[in-house]
């Protein structure tokens, strides 16, 4: 149970880890063009957001990094608050892992290191054949079912699993909402106009604001 546990948070954070492509292009800084008179800061940074910086941001584990990026610093605190929640009950079924209960079973029960809760053992004798009068058995171990301790890390899991999950495919859309506005606005005001210079005919593209 523990070692999947490890691998779904493993996945989770796979998913927020950019590539060194993505990593590169932080480093270019877009180019300095005529801002209109009436944009706002707030449109002028939707506007050049990026989804590599974010995917960059992202690298650091912990849920709602993309969303601080785009913008969405409420929903950025809550994700963060429920990873690190998730945190916390993986923590706290980890320490009540070991006070679970062995399993009921049918067969008879044979024990090694009885009453050491850290070193106790129990297997299912299992009858697979019979000689004469005595039976031959196959032991099978039982596993403790974790007690409160397991559904505890399943929860912390599934939280910071889908924590980091709503983070990266949320966060990429509000990025591009946000982008695609700004520039849909201000693109609204750009014109072509068609010309001939020099006997040929050519197209220029102008903007007024």
């Amino acid at each position: 149970m523990r070692k999947c546990a490890l691998g779904i948070v493993g996945l989770a954070l796979a998913l927020v880890v950019p590539s060194s492509a993505l990593a590169q292009d932080v480093l270019t800084e877009p180019p300095l063009v005529p801002i209109p008179q009436d944009m706002t800061y707030e449109e002028y940074q939707d506007m050049n957001r990026r989804i590599a910086v974010g995917l960059t941001r992202s690298a650091i584990p912990l849920p709602g990094m993309m969303h601080f990026y785009a913008g969405e610093p409420t929903t950025g605190k809550w994700l963060l608050g429920a990873g690190l929640a998730g945190v916390a009950a993986i923590v706290a079924g980890a320490a009540l892992w070991e006070n679970g209960d062995f399993p009921d079973t049918d067969f008879d029960v044979f024990v090694l290191n009885a009453g050491d809760q850290d070193r106790e053992r129990r297997y299912e004798k299992i009858p697979i054949s019979l000689e004469g009068e005595m039976p031959e058995y196959r032991l099978r171990e039982l596993q403790r079912d974790g007690g409160a301790g397991g559904p505890l890390v399943a929860l912390g899991v599934l939280t910071i699993a889908g924590s980091m999950i709503y983070d990266f495919l949320h966060g990429i859309q509000v990025i591009e909402t946000k982008r695609d506005r700004v520039r849909f606005k201000y693109g609204k005001r750009l014109k072509l106009q068609a010309g001939a210079r020099m006997g040929a005919p050519n197209v220029v593209l102008s903007c007024a604001f």
